[in-house]
C-alpha cells in the first residue's frame, strides 16, 4: 500500500497519492502508473525514492486492458513530465502510455514467474514509440532515471544527483543508500 505519511491528498478509492515537493507546488512532475493494486507495493519504492529527491509524483492504478480510457486521460495530462509504468504479463501498460503521449515513458517489467514476457513486452517497442526500460522491478532505477530526466528541465536537481551517487561511492555495500 502507499504510504500517506507524506502525502498532503490521498484519495483511496481512486487509487492515487501524491507527494508534494519543492520543484512544483502547481503541477505532478512524474506519473506513477500501476496495471493492479498489488503493484502500489512496488510502486511505493519509487514514490520512497522520488520523495528523497523532493520530486513530487502521483500513483494511480490503471490497467491498459480493463482501464483503458483512464490510461488514456492519464497519458494526456499535460503536467506531467515524465511517466512511470509497470505491470507484469503482457506488460502492455508502458507501451499503451507511450502511444498516447510525447513524454517519456520509464517502463518497469515486473517479475511474474520468471517475469521474462514482461521484460520483453516493455523492450520490444515498434519504431517511433520508445519506452525506456529497467530491469525486473528496478523501480527504485526507474526514479532515479527519472530525475535525470527531470535534471534537464530543473537542473537544481543535478546537485541532489550527485549527493546521491557520492553516498554510492561511500557505501559499497550493495544496498541502496538513502
Amino acid at each position: 500500500m502507499v504510504d500517506t505519511r507524506c502525502a498532503p491528498r490521498f484519495d483511496r478509492p481512486r487509487g492515487r497519492a501524491f507527494c508534494g515537493g519543492p520543484l512544483s507546488r502547481d503541477a505532478v512532475k512524474v506519473t506513477v502508473l500501476v496495471g493492479s493494486r498489488s503493484d502500489l507495493e512496488i510502486a511505493e519504492k519509487v514514490r520512497a525514492r522520488l520523495e528523497a529527491f523532493h520530486v513530487p509524483c502521483e500513483v494511480h492504478v490503471a490497467s491498459a486492458h480493463r482501464t483503458p480510457e483512464k490510461v488514456d486521460r492519464l497519458a494526456q495530462d499535460s503536467e506531467t513530465d515524465v511517466f512511470i509504468a509497470m505491470a507484469g504479463l503482457s506488460a502492455a501498460l508502458p507501451g499503451s502510455v507511450a502511444a498516447r503521449t510525447l513524454r517519456p515513458v520509464i517502463g518497469v517489467p515486473l517479475g511474474r514467474g520468471l517475469g521474462l514476457d514482461s521484460l520483453l513486452s516493455v523492450v520490444q517497442m515498434p519504431p517511433g514509440i520508445p519506452v525506456a526500460a529497467v530491469g525486473l522491478d528496478a523501480s527504485e532505477n526507474a526514479a532515479v532515471l527519472a530525475v535525470h530526466i527531470l535534471s534537464l528541465k530543473y537542473p537544481e536537481l543535478t546537485k541532489e544527483l550527485e549527493k546521491y551517487r557520492a553516498k554510492w561511492r561511500e557505501e559499497p555495500t550493495g544496498g541502496s543508500p538513502k
